[in-house]
């Protein structure tokens, strides 16, 4: 289990800097999508550049241009690419082979995925290779938590690594690790509480404990 840490709001160097803070803790880093449009892939570059331990993940929501737009994550030094769910399959199939291709991996964001259990079965049939749950910043604020939609993941994916993002926090960590996602996505539980490092500390502490549990 593999904790992501989303980064959507810094500039640039403040995003470097503030990673460097938490990094002995985080496994994969994602310039997420407001930073992307913000800076392009020269974070991605930027960040390969400096933590080159680290997994990058590139948050493009792609929904069309597949091959074209996850070769630029790739070639940058993402080791994964997102792209959406709700995308036209042949949009998503390019993405998946530009993967490939690199040896990479595309993620495939199911927010606002209606029949969840009908597009993982299309999804895992093309070869997607992490499927991705997600609950909206904007939605959240109406209190919808990503945890059902995970529930409803872990039943019906069998081939796809499942991730898992929306809201989540050292307060409500353990809830996720008990259904065994692959990777736990975390943003501004990290990035905005009143301290990074113990939030963090407290977050990869709990997926430690739930691996050395075994379950």
């Amino acid at each position: 289990m593999k904790l992501q840490l989303a980064l959507d709001e810094h500039k640039l160097e403040d995003a470097l800097e503030f990673a460097e803070q938490v990094a002995e803790y985080i496994d994969i880093i994602e310039i997420g999508t407001p930073f992307v449009i913000d800076s392009g892939m020269e974070a991605v570059r930027r960040f390969k550049e400096k933590f080159p331990e680290k997994e990058i993940l590139s948050d493009e929501k792609i929904m069309d241009g597949g091959y074209y737009e996850s070769q630029l994550g790739f070639e940058a030094g993402a080791e994964y690419v997102t792209a959406l769910g709700v995308s036209d399959l042949v949009t998503i199939k390019g993405c998946i082979k530009a993967a490939n291709d690199f040896k990479k991996q595309t993620v495939v964001d199911m927010i606002c995925v209606e029949d969840m259990p009908k597009r993982i079965e299309e999804l895992e049939e093309i070869g997607a290779h992490v499927l991705a749950v997600h609950t909206g910043a904007d939605v959240q604020v109406l209190g919808r938590t990503p945890l059902d939609d995970l529930k409803v993941m872990t039943k019906h994916a069998k081939k796809a690594k499942i991730a898992v993002a929306g809201g989540i926090n050292s307060q409500t960590i353990q809830k996720y690790v008990e259904l065994n996602p692959d990777i736990i996505i975390v943003g501004t539980g990290i990035t905005r509480a009143e301290n990074p490092v113990e939030e963090a500390r407290l977050i990869r502490n709990a997926i430690d404990e739930h691996k050395k549990a075994g379950k």
